[in-house]
């Protein structure tokens, strides 16, 4: 075992990706509820009577939002696997790193 310790930064890398996928998925809910008209009084007043048919917009606004969630998380956990940190150790990276790299000036294609 190396005695590296992981800095502050390392550890709560995973805690950021999990902010990004709940604000994704916060976002598509309240997107969700605002177009489904959750907010507006015939859509209560139908709820509460029980004429409302179908999903609930609140129920609805869960699936979306939690929906939302996972695929950003998913994606999110996809394209981390796509590049090893190691390459990349303390190397400015300037360029998008999936690129090839570039050719000599002198080579012509």
């Amino acid at each position: 075992m190396t005695d590296d310790k992981p800095t502050r930064r390392e550890l709560l890398r995973p805690l950021h990706l999990l902010g990004i996928a709940l604000a994704a998925g916060v976002f598509a809910a309240a997107v969700t509820l605002v177009t489904t008209g959750a907010f507006t009084a015939r859509v209560n007043l139908a709820i509460a009577n029980g004429t409302y048919e179908g999903l609930s917009p609140v129920a609805l606004g869960l699936v979306v939002g939690g929906g939302a969630f996972i695929v950003t998380l998913l994606g999110i956990a996809m394209l981390m696997l796509a590049v090893d940190p190691a390459q990349y150790g303390d190397d400015e990276v300037d360029r998008p790193v999936l690129y090839d790299d570039e050719p000599d000036a002198d080579e012509k294609p």
